[in-house]
């Protein structure tokens, strides 16, 4: 596995990992009707280019494939964290978590986990410090507020 920074030619296999992802990974724990609006297989690509521009973006490389990717912010919102269904259990997360929180220096990690991905972030050290409910088109979804204290650990 390679570890790279992003650049603007990811990002249609970034939004189109980030949908497969949500559509197979976490259908064990959204209704079909919560995935379908979570990841809608309609991105703005501008716009997500210039988020991932804004922020540490990372894209993992397994055997020429795109793997994964993750991004975090300046202040320390770990934003999006999403692997390949097939790359699943190979670490792949957890590489891209370790070089993206060495990349920040606030102290503290935020990010909104999944249902799916709550286990992950507590397995890091990462506390709920509450669970919501975040409405899209109608539909509610299930996430966590997380934080991590001291993001050199």
């Amino acid at each position: 596995m390679t570890i790279r920074e992003y650049g603007s030619e990811d990002c249609a296999c970034l939004a189109r990992l980030f949908y497969d992802t949500v559509h197979t990974v976490n259908a064990k724990d959204y209704s079909k009707k919560q995935l379908d609006v979570w990841a809608t297989g309609k991105v703005n690509l501008e716009e997500w280019d210039r988020s991932f521009k804004e922020h540490h973006t990372l894209v993992a490389v397994c055997d020429g494939e795109i793997a994964g990717f993750a991004d975090i912010d300046d202040k320390g919102y770990l934003d999006r964290l999403y692997v390949h269904k097939d790359y699943q259990g190979k670490g792949i997360a957890t590489a891209l978590c370790n070089r993206l929180e060495s990349m920040v220096n606030t102290g503290k990690i935020t990010t909104h986990a999944s249902i799916t991905s709550r286990p992950f972030f507590e397995k890091r050290g990462y506390r709920v410090i509450r669970e919501q409910q975040v409405e899209r088109q109608g539909i509610m979804l299930t996430n966590y507020v997380m934080e991590k204290e001291d993001a050199l650990c």
